[in-house]
């Protein structure tokens, strides 16, 4: 079975506090589900469109896990606690 891989694209940050609360709740749940975090930061260099934007790469041992993880009640809380304050993106994608 390929692993997957949780990859989030921050595009802008509002509520630097939201995100601060979102992140003491999501990480421990991401954890609790078989996440393992592997990137979370700037990117060192950009090319073609150059985004500066923060990225979150964790990998999972399935699609399966790292969707369950999503959808579970503790990340589901830590996306209350988000709110509105950074608009982002999600993806799950395959991988080695």
């Amino acid at each position: 079975m390929p692993k997957a891989y949780w990859v989030t694209q921050y595009h802008s940050v509002s509520d630097p506090d939201a995100l601060a609360a979102y992140a003491k709740i999501g990480g421990p749940a991401i954890v609790a589900g078989g996440g393992r975090f592997l990137v979370r930061g700037m990117p060192a260099h950009v090319y073609e469109a150059g985004l500066q934007q923060r990225v979150v790469v964790i990998e999972f041992d399935s699609v399966e896990q790292a969707k369950a993880t999503h959808d579970s009640p503790a990340y589901q809380e830590a996306l209350r606690a988000l709110g509105g304050g950074a608009k982002r993106d999600i993806r799950i994608v395959e991988g080695a």
